[in-house]
């Protein structure tokens, strides 16, 4: 056998094994599944799905939550209702970036999970398996809250349908054991555009919108309780700074600190919970803080 034959022979040989590696990869055993698990965040590997245990959630608390009382105060609300077994709705929270939307929802998850509460969180990637998802733990004697983090649906992402389809578009009946909680930095989860209004009518002093359009809305609509979230305030930013400072071991606050504070918050060019969490976090382990 040549050199060049046989070089020719190892690569396809090694190729061949690592194909191998990935087959066997993808269709080993999952681990059984852990019901005694708090949360899960759902797995795939090729055409299977499951639920995979979280064995350190991260464990928000609801006094943390600074300026956002009315919002806390309605999902505590929604989700206590649901926790008790009676009638409570889907949500979808929206605003802009770090005003606490994903945080509130830990949070709350938190306070309930004492009850029974269980979380399973779900990429945006994989809510076509979200019918799926909620068929599995149909029959469970447990309460779920099905968290998706970040929605938001470009053109041509089709995603959302299986979200459509989990809230209340099946003909399946909803679950009344699965709530779905969703954050987004927009109410609107799918792109409108302007040229879809070509296709409104008007007749007989009514307006008929294009089906683009009433398609794309009605999946925000889908959500029973909507709550929505801003940016802060100067003094609502100082106030969650100097909360998470004392949090962190830091009680001294003063002119200095707070104008440290708003440097901060000017090189990051907006004001937000997240913004004042990640301040007091640097200065406070600029101080010799433990993590």
């Amino acid at each position: 056998m040549n050199s060049e034959l046989e070089q020719r022979l190892r690569a396809f040989l090694e190729q061949g094994e690592a194909a191998l590696r990935v087959w066997q990869a993808r269709h080993a055993p999952h681990p059984p599944m852990d019901w005694g698990a708090d949360a899960w965040r759902w797995r795939r590997d090729g055409s299977a799905g499951w639920l995979q245990a979280v064995r350190h959630p991260h464990r928000v608390d609801l006094a943390d939550l600074q300026n956002i009382a009315a919002q806390k105060a309605r999902l505590l609300q929604n989700t206590r209702q649901f926790v008790a077994g009676h009638l409570a709705n889907n949500v979808l929270l929206t605003g802009a970036r770090g005003t606490g939307k994903s945080s509130l929802i830990k949070a709350v998850w938190n306070a309930c999970r004492g009850d029974g509460l269980k979380l399973i969180e779900v990429e945006k990637a994989h809510l076509y398996d979200l019918p799926d998802i909620v068929e599995l733990v149909a029959g469970r004697p447990e309460r779920f809250i099905v968290f998706c983090d970040d929605l938001s649906f470009e053109e041509g992402d089709h995603g959302y349908q299986g979200l459509k389809t989990a809230l209340d578009g099946s003909v399946a009946a909803p679950s009344a054991n699965v709530l779905i909680y969703a954050t987004s930095n927009r109410r609107h989860l799918v792109p409108e555009y302007f040229s879809e209004n070509a296709a409104t009518r008007h007749e007989g002093g009514e307006i008929h919108f294009a089906e683009a359009i009433e398609e794309k809305v009605a999946l925000s609509e889908r959500f029973g309780l909507w709550l929505s979230f801003y940016g802060f305030s100067q003094d609502e930013y100082l106030l969650a700074a100097q909360h998470w400072l004392q949090a962190f071991g830091c009680p001294n606050w003063d002119d200095s600190l707070r104008r440290e504070a708003l440097l901060w918050a000017q090189g990051r060019g907006a004001r937000s919970g997240r913004i004042a969490w990640q301040f007091a976090r640097d200065w406070a382990g600029r101080l010799g803080a433990g993590g």
